[in-house]
């Protein structure tokens, strides 16, 4: 019998309304104890009020919040085992970083001998010992991320939530601060609520990620799976960069056919609605230069986008405009109004019912 996972948070159909506003609207999710999870999407899906109902800082209006197995739903903040690092970072601006690292723990009642453990113990963790006499105002940005994580860690919390907490950093930092957090993590084997809308951060950070749309989790999964097998076409849009390439289809009475703006292409879907209109998902890595011997597709290059070692090209197939990711070795003297062929390989092609979006599963 397989061993039953032990889950750090549990939340069971929670919703949240500020006035005519759904922030949340029957939302589920779980995360395993000791996992890095992500709540990914774009601004105004429920993220940050997500968190704040974790930790209590706003009280749901229904369903239940199960923290380390126990109902938090009602609990008060500070019995609930949960700390969260704020988008803005909070630090205390008249006190050092030893003196906000200690605040917490003073105001929970650690012992001095604790709390001067503890204080070095987290400064040593966080590469922060030559700053401990400093106040928020003479840090980098870098260097005050990590005070506030400090400041959280310190009180050693069950759960750590993470609101957006690189989006004040620049771009260099943004890099450091996510290797930094995965080590942390790795080092702690604490659970991690990390919400964000960036896209590179959920894929390289998240274990497990949860895409939410209207106050609700539409898809979890680890990054591949959300990659590779998308529920609908938000999740395919929102998963894979660039974003993936969408056309207007029909299926064909012929089995596995589908009838596109650039001719017939076949599939790995059988038996698929022929009076419904449809949609054709390719991820542009996916798009190939057609080989000898393949089913070729004619196509005329339009742009061509260099990004380092690789190389974004988008075409024109018919009526269709496609994006493809080449190496730059097979993109080296590529000009824009050449000709190619391109093939694309049923296995790599999904189909979405336009009417809602819901991905139509392939028998693979």
């Amino acid at each position: 019998m397989a061993a039953k996972t032990e889950l750090a948070l549990r939340v069971s159909g929670v919703s949240k309304r500020f006035g005519a506003v759904t922030a949340l609207e029957n939302l589920n999710f779980e995360v395993k104890k000791g996992g890095f999870f992500v709540l990914f999407g774009p601004s105004s899906v429920g993220k940050t009020t997500t968190l704040r109902a974790i930790c209590g800082l706003e009280k749901v209006d229904s369903g239940s919040i199960e923290v380390d197995g126990r109902d938090a739903t009602t609990a008060a903040i500070r019995d609930r085992g949960v700390t969260m690092v704020f988008q803005s970072f909070a630090l205390y601006p008249h006190m050092t970083v030893a003196q906000n690292f200690a605040y917490p723990l003073k105001e929970a009642g650690v012992s001095s001998k604790e709390i001067k453990q503890r204080v070095g113990e987290t400064v040593e963790m966080l590469r922060l010992s030559h700053r401990l006499k400093n106040k928020p105002s003479t840090l980098s940005g870098g260097e005050q991320q990590r005070v506030a994580l400090g400041r959280a860690l310190i009180r050693r919390p069950k759960i750590l939530l993470l609101d957006e907490p690189l989006t004040n950093l620049d771009a260099k930092l943004r890099h450091d601060m996510r290797a930094e957090l995965k080590r942390l993590h790795r080092q702690l084997g604490m659970t991690i609520v990390y919400a964000t809308p960036d896209e590179l951060e959920a894929l390289s950070m998240g274990e497990d990620i949860a895409v939410m749309e209207h106050g609700r989790v539409v898809q979890q999964g680890t990054p591949d799976e959300l990659y590779e097998r998308p529920k609908n076409i938000y999740v395919a849009t929102k998963i894979g960069s660039p974003h993936m390439n969408l056309l207007d289809i029909s299926a064909s009475a012929e089995n596995n056919m589908l009838n596109t703006s650039f001719g017939p292409l076949s599939s790995m879907h059988q038996s698929l609605p022929t009076a419904e209109p449809l949609v054709l998902g390719v991820r542009p890595s996916d798009v190939k230069i057609a080989k000898i011997g393949e089913p070729q597709i004619p196509a005329k290059v339009s742009l061509i986008e260099p990004m380092g070692d690789l190389t974004v090209v988008s075409v024109q197939a018919g009526n269709a405009q496609l994006r493809m990711v080449l190496s730059e070795a097979d993109a080296t003297g590529m000009k824009t109004g050449e000709a190619l062929n391109i093939a694309i390989k049923p296995k790599d092609v999904h189909i979405f019912q336009k009417s809602n979006g819901v991905a139509i599963p392939s028998p693979a």
